[in-house]
């Protein structure tokens, strides 16, 4: 019989008694030198529409296919910047009051970004469910 009212571990213990193992502990990994395997999506670029998000050709021109927005506007543009001086980040002249509307800009270029690529492609999507549950379980 212990010596104190509670039987709870503190630091009168001696530290004699070997630490107990419960069974559902996990080995020790390994391999623990060096960094981890990286497991990151891949990236692709693309052009979006500025009003709808659609995603858009790369020779696009003209107007989006979904929602006809003009794509040679100041909103589509790589240099467009709502801080700068005339919301432009080039050295414009002028400013071009209308932002979502087709001007003649010289500086105008189609804003492309890099995006993750987070969905399946349609060639490694099964066609029916009973396939899909086949390849959780195969080896």
């Amino acid at each position: 019989m212990s010596d104190r009212k509670y039987r709870q571990r503190g630091y009168q213990d001696s530290g004699g008694e070997a630490q107990k193992t419960r069974p559902g502990d996990r080995p020790p990994r390994q391999e623990t030198f060096g960094p981890r395997a990286i497991q990151m999506p891949g990236t692709r670029t693309v052009s979006r529409c500025s009003q709808c998000g659609t995603v858009l050709q790369p020779d696009a021109s003209g107007q989006c296919p979904k929602c006809s927005f003009a794509l040679h506007s100041c909103k589509q543009c790589t240099y467009f910047d709502p801080s700068s001086r005339f919301e432009c980040m080039q050295p414009v002249p002028e400013r071009i009051p209308r932002k979502d509307e087709a001007n003649t800009c010289s500086f105008y270029s189609m804003r492309v970004m890099v995006e993750k690529e987070t969905s399946t492609p349609a060639s490694a999507r099964p066609q029916d469910a009973r396939q899909a549950f086949e390849n959780l379980f195969k080896k």
